[in-house]
């Protein structure tokens, strides 16, 4: 007689579920041991549970461009700033618009934060400038002659291997009278008005000499400022180069104030920087900023850099202007192209900040930090003390449902949610370290919401099982008939939970991403869990005489679930009636 084929439900799973079992005992096991291995044992938190600053900036008008501010270069700012932040590896930080020129950025507390402060409002206007003069950081006696170089311990830049630069400090000359009319003999060649410029004589809103303001009056404003400007003052420092075209001659002070400079029109821009990255120089043993110029900023570098290269110091030097402030002033010996590198007092995160700032790009607009407020992670707690209250009873009041309704079936439901919570907590964990992954307020919200999403999974199974007992069948194929029929309805409702967490991270931006994140995290994990642990553990259950006996405890009791009599015992009746004869 042949043997009776298995039912399409019995495949596989009814004989061999400790596969399964083994497979999501592996991931678990390696999720784990390497949560260890790694050092994170806890998920990163973001802003609102581990503390930060929360940084207001606003957007200053721009000299000449009364339209800078709008919502394109603001969205572009939003952008720069996000990767600026992004690139040093700080976790969870949000930039977004405020109104119409305020941006918020959120910085949690934790690795790199203070050096992302740093960065968030940094304009990163870079600019190459001929040296004029350079002088002390002090403002000039009054009485004194035209400015004249004299010796600045000015942080030092040298152009890339294999050219070489000569150290930036500049060398007294020889004569002050003659230093100084080669310096006025620049300004005045830089205010000569061009032939298109407007002959109305009104002066250019960014404060620079109009068109038809004599070259005379020009250089003398213009080595007035210099000589008036303090660079022990910071406010000064900051505030030497505001209002300034990049086409104009300027004034501007060394970033650390010991030194001041009068500098000439901008020959090449940060926008010629192709890439930047901060290296540690082995043979002279300090940190440096390599940077790597366009096609067309190599032909500008190599331009003034030829033109430098032929006069003496200091105005053989080129100034390396950041946001204003000179970061460098190298003497040039030869002309260069391809490549650059800026050095001086850096360690390496003052490099690798440097880099990073040039790397991205500058900001369309300047701004100001309005205000900068420091969140502890008190009030944040608390509402997460509050809301694993409230997810403390939500899962109180889930097991005791589960233990009145389906009774000894509320143990594999537990274990089930056990190890759910066990794969999310690890994943969560190491996806701190590994994308950026911070836990906040609405992750946790996500987190409890999918107890309700995984319990329900078990629910539908274990009806569709009570719904084959109560046709009259026995516990071991109603649990491999019944899995079918509850796979297509859990896939559909996980499918379409996913689909809205999904939808929900694509179109949110902020702590919102992160409910969204959670969610659709946690809703794999509950299709893993059910196919992996529940089903088989469910399969081997029946096996056991309490389950498959029917105990009255373990919610499976044919009695209680008002179960038909048995199919086989049916099926015999018809036969005999049907067949009078063979009886």
């Amino acid at each position: 007689m042949a043997a009776p084929k298995k039912g399409r439900g019995s495949t596989g799973g009814q004989g061999r579920p400790g596969r399964a079992l083994a497979l999501i005992l592996i991931a678990m096991v390696a999720l784990t041991g390497g949560m260890f291995l790694s050092g994170h044992t806890t998920p990163r938190l973001g802003i609102d549970l581990a503390g930060g600053t929360s940084i207001t900036l606003k957007a200053k008008n721009q000299p000449g461009k009364p339209d800078a501010i709008n919502e394109t270069n603001m969205n572009t700012a939003v952008s720069i700033i996000e990767r600026r932040v992004n690139g040093l590896g700080v976790s969870e930080a949000e930039v977004q618009t405020q109104g119409a020129s305020n941006i918020i950025v959120n910085i949690p507390k934790g690795t790199n934060s203070a050096q992302a402060r740093e960065q968030v409002g940094t304009t990163a206007q870079l600019y190459f400038r001929p040296v004029l003069t350079v002088t002390g950081g002090g403002p000039t006696p009054e009485g004194s002659a035209s400015p004249s170089a004299s010796g600045s311990g000015t942080p030092s830049a040298t152009p890339s291997a294999p050219e070489t630069a000569s150290d930036s400090k500049a060398t007294p000359s020889p004569s002050a009278t003659t230093q100084g009319r080669a310096v006025t003999d620049g300004l005045k060649k830089d205010a000569t008005p061009t032939p298109s410029a407007d002959a109305t004589g009104a002066a250019d809103s960014s404060g620079a000499p109009a068109a038809s303001e004599t070259p005379d009056a020009a250089t003398a404003a213009l080595e007035k400022k210099f000589a008036a400007l303090d660079c022990s003052d910071e406010e000064a420092r900051v505030a030497a180069g505001d209002g300034v075209k990049p086409t104009d001659p300027t004034v501007a002070c060394s970033s650390e104030g010991d030194a001041k400079y009068l500098l000439g029109p901008a020959e090449v821009s940060g926008t010629d920087v192709d890439d930047a990255k901060a290296q540690f120089d082995q043979q002279r043993g300090i940190w440096l900023v390599s940077m790597d110029f366009t096609d067309q900023g190599s032909k500008k570098f190599q331009t003034i850099t030829k033109k430098l290269s032929a006069q003496q110091s200091p105005q053989n030097q080129f100034a390396i202007s950041l946001d204003g402030e000179v970061v460098s002033a190298p003497q040039v010996n030869q002309a260069l192209s391809g490549s650059a590198e800026i050095s001086g007092s850096f360690d390496q995160q003052s490099a690798e900040s440097l880099a990073n700032v040039l790397s991205y790009g500058a900001l369309p607009l300047s701004f100001t930090e309005d205000t900068a407020t420091t969140v502890t992670a008190a009030l944040g707690g608390e509402q997460l003390r509050a809301g694993l209250i409230a997810g403390a009873i939500g899962l109180a009041l889930v097991v005791i449902y589960l233990v009145a309704y389906y009774r000894g079936l509320a143990l594999i439901a537990l274990l089930s949610l056990l190890v759910s919570g066990i794969l999310t907590y690890t994943i969560m964990a190491l996806l701190g370290p590994a994308i950026g992954f911070a836990l906040n307020l609405p992750a946790v919200c996500g987190a409890i919401v999918a107890i309700g999403i995984t319990a329900d999974s078990f629910i539908v199974y274990f009806e569709r099982i009570r719904d084959e007992i109560r046709e009259g069948r026995t516990l071991r194929p109603a649990v491999e008939r019944a899995w079918p029929r509850a796979r297509r309805t859990i896939l559909v409702s996980d499918f379409v939970s996913f689909l809205a967490a999904a939808v929900l991270f694509l179109v949110t931006v902020g702590k919102v991403q992160g409910f969204a994140f959670t969610l659709g995290l946690t809703t794999l994990l509950d299709v893993v869990v059910v196919f992996l642990f529940t089903k088989p553990v469910m399969t081997l259950m029946a096996r056991t005489k309490f389950f498959g006996g029917g105990n009255p405890w373990s919610g499976l009791d044919p009695k209680r679930l008002g179960a038909k009599p048995p199919l086989r015992r049916s099926r015999r009746v018809n036969a005999r009636t049907d067949h009078p004869k063979e009886a």
